[in-house]
């Protein structure tokens, strides 16, 4: 099982609960093809560095996960079948990005405390 680290931006317009429910879907996609969810994250509204579709801002959230090489191919085929994802971006971690990103969960849990 390879590290995985998926970044994907959804559509500002949708509302908190169609939010949840995109989110909660690729979470579960993942889970159901035996994926192991390390994190998850919300980094929430942000503003885009271009515009995309006409939208200038977007809801930004991170999963990463630990997953089959083979099955990639097919979540970001959900990514692209999906009209309320933006943008999506999907990389494997090596060992000095996967201790890196501990790193970064590490110091995100202690500003949240």
């Amino acid at each position: 099982m390879n590290h995985y680290e998926t970044v994907f931006i959804l559509n500002p317009v949708l509302s908190d609960t169609q939010i949840k429910e995109t989110v909660q879907k690729f979470n579960d996609y993942l889970v159901s093809k035996g994926a192991e969810m390390i994190s998850k994250e919300d980094w929430g509204l942000k503003k885009l560095a271009y515009p995309i579709q006409k939208k200038k801002s977007g809801f930004y959230h991170l999963f990463e996960f630990k997953i089959a090489g083979e099955e990639i191919t097919a979540f970001e085929l959900e990514f692209r079948r999906d009209d309320s994802i933006m943008r999506y971006l999907t990389v494997r971690l090596d060992k000095h990005a996967a201790a890196w990103a501990e790193k970064r969960r590490e110091r995100v849990k202690s500003t949240k405390k």
